[in-house]
């Protein structure tokens, strides 16, 4: 990835209090990632930025279309995308990701970069199976609804119980064995 400032939060001139931020993402934001998981797209997002002394809250709200191709088909498609998502950041000796949505930074500390974040949510949002509009409507086909009983132990007719009259003879001859 690029460094690209543009997206980085100025924290330490930031007072403690709620502060808004808008980002527009567009086709020049996605090519920053070397990936081809998202190749173009436009989507909004609002972050909303709360600072206390000991911890920084960071939710997204993200909206808007991605490029995508379709598992079926192979065409491309513009695919939907609404995502509210959180990042905890608290201030500890050093700079490390202690889980996916908490980060630990040191106190002096400048700057919040948010580009990789605003990315990974987004790939979130996706779906795991990408359909083009047109196949989204149809059913899903079951693999198992045209499967075939090939073997069984049981013969038709047969219930469950476990009679001793249903037992094959020569298994009787073992029952005694103790």
């Amino acid at each position: 990835m690029k460094k690209d400032s543009q997206y980085d939060i100025n924290i330490a001139r930031l007072a403690d209090k709620t502060h808004h931020f808008a980002f527009d993402l567009d086709r020049s934001f996605f090519e920053q990632f070397d990936q081809e998981l998202i190749p173009d797209g436009r989507v909004h997002a609002e972050v909303t930025l709360t600072k206390t002394d000991r911890l920084i809250t960071v939710d997204f709200d993200l909206h808007g279309t991605v490029r995508q191709i379709c598992d079926r088909s192979l065409d491309e498609y513009d695919q939907e995308i609404e995502a509210q998502e959180q990042l905890l950041v608290r201030f500890g000796d050093h700079n490390q990701e202690l889980d996916d949505n908490v980060l630990q930074i040191t106190p002096d500390t400048q700057t919040l970069p948010l580009a990789q974040h605003l990315f990974d949510y987004i790939g979130l949002a996706l779906p795991m199976k990408k359909l083009h509009p047109r196949f989204q409507n149809e059913p899903d086909e079951n693999p198992d609804a045209d499967a075939k009983l090939i073997f069984t132990t049981r013969q038709e007719g047969d219930d469950d119980s476990d009679d001793d009259d249903t037992i094959d003879p020569r298994w009787n001859a073992l029952k005694n064995l103790n």
